[in-house]
């Protein structure tokens, strides 16, 4: 796995990683099911998380979402944090650049009548790999206040459309 990034990782000793990795460290495949309710009280929807290492546990994430009995599925478009008239927020600053954008997922998330706890997937672009990984303790927080749990890639770019952003958030929500 040398050379491959996973969303978001904090820097740890590889030597620890190796040795949670390591079969027989893991007793159990984790499975977290989840299930919102329709008017009539029957179950809609369940989302089950598929954990067959804890590791990605730590941050708020899961290898995998299986998702049965929705109804809809939304993809999004990278949000970014900018202005209504499409100019950068916060420019040189990757946390503040991160909330904004959350935000505009969480409005968008209402236009489509969802709620952040919709979110299964997150694919998070950054032209900052790097610092993303210095800064990432304080950026998980920001979606898992909401409830977020998703399956998760970040992906190292070199430019966004505007070059003062440093992160866009592209997501996939069902209900």
């Amino acid at each position: 796995m040398a050379g491959r990034i996973l969303c978001p990782l904090i820097r740890v000793d590889r030597v620890a990683i190796d040795a949670l990795l390591t079969p027989g460290n893991v007793d159990a495949i984790a499975f977290m099911p989840l299930t919102s309710f329709g008017n009539n009280g029957e179950p809609k929807m369940q989302k089950r998380a598929v954990n067959p290492t804890p590791w990605m546990q730590h941050f708020n994430m899961n290898h995998a979402i299986e998702v049965k009995g929705q109804e809809r599925t939304v993809y999004f478009s990278g949000q970014t944090a900018s202005a209504p008239d499409g100019s950068a927020l916060h420019p040189g600053d990757l946390v503040a650049q991160f909330k904004a954008a959350w935000d505009c997922l969480k409005a968008a998330l209402a236009g489509a009548d969802m709620q952040p706890t919709n979110v299964v997937r997150m694919n998070i672009y950054t032209t900052d790999v790097a610092l993303f990984m210095e800064r990432a303790e304080e950026m998980i927080p920001v979606f898992a206040a909401d409830g977020v749990q998703p399956v998760c890639t970040l992906l190292g770019v070199s430019a966004l459309y505007d070059p003062a952003l440093m992160i866009e958030i592209e997501a996939t929500a069902v209900a």
